[in-house]
């Protein structure tokens, strides 16, 4: 029975390379074209299959309907959450997780820094999404014209010397941080506060949520908190693999 399961399950992948055959499905398996013939038939009878008239098999509807519930009902902070607090636990700082929704970038969790000093982020709260780490990776995964249209409907205040001044400024920060697959915000916000910043891919390669790590100057320097860049990115890491559903990450150490 577990080599049947096997042998159908193997046919899936297959298909999502494009539609096949049954000589085909047949050479794959490394099976007789009677034996992919039955198998093919039973994936067909639950929707995971679908014979076109050409008579190749693509993958069915109803496959791709699971796989669509499947990920809407992900909850990305309840995953999440266990590797910030980690994290946390060994940097130290405050960590955050944001996500985009309705043209604004919203913290939904937070994990409090040890020291004294804290940030008055609160989740649920929209962060200043033209300075923002969190911010700058998730909207330099839009596509371009969708980045273009965003950054010149945004104002561009000068929360410091160091804030993002206009939208060519913005898009030029957005694709250099397509290229580099981090972001930092080092003083652009609030002059005291600096933080580095990781995205979290879904299955598609797509950026579902930024985190990142923040700490006043007072408590650690910009320098000293960039070296925290490969823990954060290894955590983000961790956190993409469980969500997407792929062999999980090794756990982030330091």
């Amino acid at each position: 029975m577990s080599q049947t399961v096997d042998r159908a399950l193997s046919i899936l992948p297959l298909l999502a390379e494009g539609p096949a055959d049954l000589g085909q499905v047949a050479d794959r398996l490394d099976v007789h074209k009677s034996t992919a013939l039955r198998l093919l038939r039973t994936l067909h009878e639950h929707g995971l299959v679908y014979r076109q008239s050409d008579q190749r098999y693509r993958l069915g509807a109803r496959l791709i309907a699971l796989a669509q519930e499947a990920m809407e009902n992900l909850d990305i902070r309840e995953i999440a959450h266990p590797h910030l607090v980690r994290l946390n636990e060994q940097c130290g700082h405050t960590v955050h997780l944001a996500v985009y929704e309705e043209n604004e970038v919203l913290y939904i969790d937070k994990v409090e820094s040890r020291y004294p000093v804290r940030m008055y982020s609160r989740i649920g709260k929209p962060v200043a999404i033209t300075v923002a780490g969190v911010a700058k990776l998730l909207l330099a995964d839009l596509p371009e014209a969708e980045r273009r249209a965003l950054s010149d409907k945004l104002e561009y205040p000068m929360y410091t010397a160091r804030s993002t001044p206009n939208a060519p400024a913005f898009l030029r920060e957005l694709e250099k941080v397509r290229e580099q697959g981090w972001a930092t915000d080092l003083g652009g916000h609030e002059e005291s506060i600096n933080c580095v910043a990781a995205p979290i891919r879904g299955a598609d390669g797509r950026v579902v949520a930024a985190m990142s790590v923040s700490a006043p100057n007072v408590v650690v320097t910009a320098d000293e908190l960039l070296t925290l860049l490969p823990l954060v990115r290894r955590t983000a890491d961790a956190i993409s693999g469980e969500y997407s559903g792929r062999t999980p990450v090794k756990e982030a150490s330091s």
